[in-house]
């Protein structure tokens, strides 16, 4: 008979055991969740950030920035989604926000001077960027500055920022084209080559540097595709860049006769080469 009575004494003192650190353990789950919820939220947002469609990251940072306004991560989550999307007015006016919000730095003057460029506003992107302290050497800055001296053609200043730059990153391809592309536009064909074939060594699925190879190549009137990596439709568009570049100089037999390649190695029909070949046939 005493056994009932026992067990009630003791779950009486439970729940009063319970009672009492009710509220400490209510705010012990609390804080847990709020963590968890903070981890999940730093794992969205670079998911947002990376391979998200950029205008599902602009809807989720925009709804994030409204709920948490003073949070600079969400404002630059939000101007790097509109960059990203190519929505360029809309991304100037978001870095703009940041740069005027407590806690931002000169990596994010770097992001408004890239939106900038993007925009075509080269004049305030160069404005921007000499505000910048010189002490913030970053790959970024300097491949933009590189930029802002290509557009004034002041090709001594340009090359030595493309330098420094080649040397602040480990995957320099992308500014190495960007180089190349500069020596290009000034003329240097041999130069400009170099600097692309190395462009593809450092990363051989760069189209853009293989498609810009082929016509430094073309300016020396070397119709021959270099080797390096590349599928056939790759071949292909190559071949039709080589015989346009071959027409334009003058060489309109070569040119024909690298058409006609062009379409017979594409694996499937190749429209642009076959209207190029038809306009030069037809006069």
């Amino acid at each position: 008979m005493r056994h009932p009575i026992l067990l009630a004494v003791c779950m009486a003192g439970v729940t009063a055991v319970a009672g009492c650190g009710e509220k400490d353990a209510n705010a012990t789950v609390e804080r847990a969740f709020k963590d968890v919820n903070v981890v999940d939220e730093t794992n969205l947002s670079d998911v947002m950030l990376t391979v998200a469609d950029p205008n599902e990251a602009v809807n989720y940072f925009s709804r994030s920035a409204k709920e948490s306004p003073d949070r600079i991560d969400h404002q630059r989550g939000l101007a790097s989604s509109l960059v990203r999307a190519k929505r360029r007015t809309e991304a100037v006016s978001a870095w703009d926000k940041v740069i005027k919000m407590d806690g931002a730095t000169p990596d994010d003057s770097v992001q408004l001077a890239d939106a900038l460029i993007r925009a075509g506003d080269w004049a305030r992107a160069e404005t921007v960027l000499n505000g910048i302290p010189p002490t913030h050497e970053t790959f970024d800055r300097y491949k933009l500055e590189a930029m802002v001296a290509d557009s004034k053609e002041q090709w001594k200043r340009a090359d030595s920022f493309y330098e420094i730059a080649v040397g602040l990153t480990t995957t320099p391809a992308s500014v190495m084209n960007n180089w190349g592309y500069s020596k290009l536009t000034r003329g240097d064909y041999p130069e400009a080559e170099r600097l692309f074939a190395e462009a593809i060594r450092q990363d051989n699925t760069l189209f853009t540097a293989k498609n810009n190879l082929v016509m430094a190549r073309a300016a020396q009137r070397d119709y021959t595709l270099p080797v390096m990596p590349m599928e056939q439709s790759e071949r292909a568009q190559l071949l039709h860049t080589m015989a346009l570049s071959a027409i334009k100089r003058g060489d309109v037999a070569t040119g024909e006769e690298l058409l006609r390649e062009a379409i017979d190695t594409h694996p499937q029909h190749f429209e642009a080469a076959v209207r190029s070949l038809r306009a030069l046939e037809n006069g």
